[in-house]
């Protein structure tokens, strides 16, 4: 469950490339685009300037290389060549990448031209609700600790929080041990220690949390239709604080650093 100095470093530069891909993702005109033609993009990218394996191909049957998840979209949008992304429109774009045996995982929320009040307020809560969960990360600490802060911003803002869905721990694959709910009480569950590296990405929506799974098997909505954002970082508990391995450039300028 814990990993390594060295099993960290490499970590950190998986976590590194992928933030650069969304580095270029923030140089394209989204408006007018499909959702594959970004994937396309991506996986390019990806392949052939960074030398790294898009981790989500393949995944479980999987055919592309990023989730896109447009408006009510919660989570696990599939890139097609009809979901035009339009001016007013959120979208996710959630992103693996693997790179000498290590999988880092981001995902970013982006405001689409001109884009509603409501929609900035709920991509802004988002943003900040997996802020409050990473700063709760250090040893010694409760996974419920990292639930609890995430929720309580969320209320407060006056969204509700997806439960169906969680990070995770993270290293050669996708989807270890633990799991990181982003609701909780306090004080219990698993305790935090050095070394162990886990995802935290919440889902807020504008509506009720429930959610359903579409036909095609990946595509999860909200059931009453209203919007939904996440924002997700890959992160490592170290002996003082935490590491955020995949901080993405403007983070790092904005004055973001480990709690």
């Amino acid at each position: 469950m814990t990993k390594t100095p060295q099993e960290l470093a490499l970590m950190a530069e998986s976590g590194r490339l992928l933030a650069a891909v969304f580095e270029y993702l923030d140089t394209l005109d989204l408006i007018g685009t499909t959702t594959l033609q970004i994937n396309d993009l991506v996986e390019h990218y990806i392949r052939e300037d960074l030398q790294a394996r898009p981790a989500s191909k393949g995944q479980y049957g999987f055919e592309f290389v990023l989730n896109a998840s447009i408006n009510n979209v919660v989570c696990h949008g599939v890139p097609s060549p009809t979901d035009v992304l339009r001016d007013g429109d959120i979208v996710n774009f959630d992103i693996t990448l693997e790179k000498n045996g290590y999988i880092a995982d981001s995902s970013k929320t982006y405001l689409v031209g001109d884009v509603s009040l409501a929609a900035r307020r709920l991509v802004q809560a988002t943003y900040s609700a997996m802020w409050k969960g990473i700063r709760a990360v250090r040893p010694g600490a409760r996974l419920g600790d990292i639930g609890f802060a995430i929720e309580r911003h969320a209320k407060r803002a006056g969204y509700s929080v997806v439960r169906e869905y969680c990070g995770h721990g993270i290293g050669r694959e996708m989807h270890e041990d633990p799991q990181i709910l982003h609701f909780g009480k306090p004080g219990t569950g698993l305790t935090l220690r050095e070394g162990m590296v886990f995802t935290i990405e919440p889902m807020l929506n504008r509506g009720r949390r429930t959610v359903r799974t579409e036909e095609d098997g990946w595509t999860v909505v909200t059931t009453d239709g209203s919007l939904s954002a996440q924002f997700e970082h890959t992160v490592a508990v170290t002996a003082t604080g935490i590491d955020v391995l995949t901080l993405r450039p403007e983070e790092r300028a904005s004055g973001f650093r480990a709690a």
